[in-house]
This record gives C-alpha cells, sequence and structure tokens, in this order.
C-alpha cells in the first residue's frame, strides 16, 4: 500500500508553510494567557492570507472553486499550522464546509461553499465533535417545526411547518464569536444524530463567554426555540458521525504538529545549553527522552495517516481499506495524538527546566495548547474502551 503524498498534496504543504513562515508562536497574544494583552478572536490577517493562498478552499470541489482534495490534504495543513500555534478557525470551518458539500442539499452549498473558500464565511462547530456522544448524550434537541398552518415562509424561506425548533445548551464551542455560522450536534425525538447550521445572531441563540485550557476564548451555545428551515439541518444518515470523526482527526493533526514543533525546540535547545562542559543533548538520560518521544511522533503521525486515508472518498466502512470500520482507526489515531502530545510537552518541560516556565519563551503557550488538545480528543483509556467494542463486533480473521 502506498502512502506517498500525491503532488496536489505536496504543493498544499508548501504553500501552507509559506504562509506560516511568518507567524509568531506568541504573535498574537492569548488574552488569558499574557496580563493585559488584547486580541481578537482569531488571527484575522493570516485568515485572509489562507484565502489569498486558496488553503480556505482546498478541500472544496472544483465547482465551488476549490481544489477537490481530501482529509489528507487538510491535515497536511493543519499540522503546519498547529507547528506556529495558528490561531484561526481552519478545522471548523474546513470541516464543517466538507460535511456540508458531502452530506447537504445543493442549494446549502451553494450558498456558503464559494463564501468559505474566498474567506468571507467562518464556521465552527460545537466542541464535542471531537470526542464524540451517543445520539441520546447530545445536548441539544431537535424537533420538527408543526408551525401554525399560516402558510407564511420564515427567514430561511422555508414554509411554516417545514422546519426545525432547537433547544438545549452546547458547551464549550470555539471561535464562537466570530463564526458566522455555528454547526449544532443534536438529536432528533427518533434518537437520530444530525448537525444544524445556525446563524450566530439567529433569534433565540446566545453566546456566554468562556475561557479554554489555552487560553483562547470558547463560548456557552444556548438554543431557545430557535427556528430553522429544513435545509439547514444535515439529518442525511451518517452525516454527523462523518464530521465528528473528521475534527477527531484533524486534532490529531494540530497535536502531531505541535508535538514535532515542541520535540525541535528541545533538540535545539538541549545542543546548546551545557553542564559539566558538555551539551546536556549528549548525556544518555536525555538523550533516551528524547528518542522515546521522536518514536511518540512517528506513531501519531502513522496512526493519522491511516485515519484520514479512511475518511476520504468511497471509504470508511469496514471492508474499505480495513477490516474495521473508519471509527476503529480514528480511535488508534486519537489514543496516539492524546497521550503522545502530553508526553512530548512534559518532557520538553523536564529537559527545559526552569527556562521552560518563562513566560518570554514560547513553551508555556506550547503546553497550554497541547492540553487543550488531549482534553479535546478525551482520555485515551475511552478510546481503547471503543475499540475492543469494535473489536469484539468486527472479530479479525
Amino acid at each position: 500500500m502506498d502512502f506517498t503524498f500525491t503532488e496536489e498534496q505536496q504543493a498544499a504543504v508548501e504553500a501552507a508553510i509559506a504562509v506560516f513562515s511568518g507567524v509568531a508562536p506568541d504573535g498574537v497574544p492569548s488574552p488569558a494567557l499574557t496580563p493585559g494583552a488584547v486580541a481578537e478572536a482569531f488571527d484575522r490577517p493570516l485568515w485572509a492570507k489562507l484565502a489569498g493562498g486558496d488553503l480556505l478552499s482546498l478541500v472544496l470541489s472544483p465547482r465551488y472553486g476549490g481544489a477537490g482534495l481530501d482529509p489528507i490534504a487538510l491535515c497536511l495543513v493543519l499540522r503546519e499550522s498547529a507547528k506556529v500555534l495558528a490561531r484561526v478557525p481552519l478545522l471548523e470551518t474546513s470541516a464543517v464546509a466538507m460535511a456540508v458539500e458531502r452530506y447537504g442539499s445543493t442549494e446549502l452549498s451553494e450558498e456558503i461553499l464559494p463564501r468559505v473558500g474566498r474567506g468571507e464565511l467562518v464556521l465552527t462547530v460545537g466542541a464535542n465533535g471531537r470526542t464524540g456522544h451517543d445520539p441520546a448524550e447530545l445536548a441539544v434537541a431537535a424537533r420538527r417545526d408543526t408551525g401554525h398552518g399560516s402558510g407564511d415562509r420564515d427567514a430561511d424561506g422555508d414554509e411554516d411547518g417545514d422546519g426545525w425548533v432547537l433547544d438545549g445548551v452546547q458547551t464549550g464551542v470555539p471561535w464562537a464569536q466570530c463564526a458566522d455560522r455555528i454547526a449544532i450536534p443534536a438529536h432528533t425525538d427518533d434518537g437520530r444524530a444530525v448537525f444544524a447550521l445556525v446563524r450566530r445572531d439567529h433569534d433565540g441563540l446566545t453566546l456566554a463567554e468562556q475561557i479554554s485550557t489555552s487560553g483562547e476564548r470558547f463560548a456557552e451555545v444556548s438554543l431557545d426555540s430557535v427556528r430553522i428551515g429544513s435545509r439547514e439541518l444535515i439529518d442525511a444518515d451518517g452525516a454527523w458521525e462523518w464530521l465528528r470523526q473528521l475534527l477527531a482527526t484533524g486534532t490529531c493533526a494540530l497535536a502531531l504538529g505541535l508535538g514535532e514543533a515542541v520535540l525541535s525546540m528541545t533538540s535545539e535547545y538541549t545542543g546548546k545549553r551545557e553542564q559539566f562542559g558538555f551539551p546536556v543533548a549528549t548525556f544518555q538520560a536525555v538523550a533516551v527522552q528524547a528518542a522515546d518521544r521522536y518514536i511518540d511522533l512517528r506513531a501519531m503521525e502513522a496512526t493519522l495517516w491511516q485515519a484520514a486515508w479512511r475518511l476520504g472518498p468511497a471509504r470508511g466502512s469496514a471492508g474499505v481499506g480495513g477490516p474495521l470500520p473508519v471509527s476503529g482507526d480514528v480511535a488508534v489515531a486519537k489514543i496516539w495524538a492524546s497521550e503522545g502530545v502530553r508526553r512530548v510537552v512534559q518532557t520538553a518541560q523536564h529537559l527545559h527546566g526552569g527556562f521552560g516556565a518563562d513566560t518570554d519563551y514560547p513553551l508555556h503557550r506550547y503546553h497550554a495548547w497541547a492540553k487543550q488538545l488531549e482534553l479535546s480528543l478525551g482520555p485515551a483509556a475511552a478510546h481503547e474502551e471503543a475499540l475492543g467494542d469494535l473489536l469484539a463486533a468486527h472479530p479479525l480473521g
């Protein structure tokens, strides 16, 4: 099996490196981690550069002005973005856009996808897209809007009685304060998992400020009888599950890029820091710890590309690309990413000594982001349990 990246995927990496090359990890201070700092909800100048480099349209089909690339290409770009802690909603916007094109109506796709590719429309999604929940555990309920039989049409152009009503609370939504539309996962009365695209300024939707572990702004999204048109709710079979798996895989890509940057910082520091007249990198205890973290990163990388490949076109079911459903490959990637990124930053802090805690040095930012990614992915033990259930349901051989 050949996992060599295509010319198009490699070109996407080169474009990403060019865009992110001028970004400093602490160039745009995080409000919660930098006293007195005032920052935009995200780095808008960088967002404009991503749009100008065609990286926001990368995964959209040519009919919507995109390059038509797959989740592997997205993960390659996300990997580069995490190396510099790029404060942009690239994962959320791209993942939701891909799900809309794959499962939504042509009308909805034509309305929003070209604008996404041009950087004019920002999308985000509820944070539990990374960890996932049983449909019955989703905190927002979606029910059919019975309407009043008046024949009037709502704000989305649907006749009364042809839409949906959303009620509930979604916590921990990233980039919500600046997103134009928020993808809200919900459960229906018959137990199906769906997601709705809701405008941030929609009647009945309110935001409450939250701060993430990384120091970035999150939001608690409350929905009180929010009425949306039928085309704004994506209820196709498997749509929410596919979006959830893509978000988780993209988060693994962020963890990989962050871990690679941190190990590089550690290698540079230990190569210069001397004790007893020798660089500490030459000490066996230091070298062994760095080697263990290198192995972690290579395992994170291998499992990431397997999961991203399975999410691509014509794959994702048992028997197509593997003996397990794609959720099995994503679970393995999440296990390695969650554990691996934590070990990498902890080792980095240890080998940097007190210098690693200096807020004038960016390692503390990487540590905070790594912890947020770990929490977003969920504990490895839970994914191991899920993987065990899949193996029991799909015996190998």
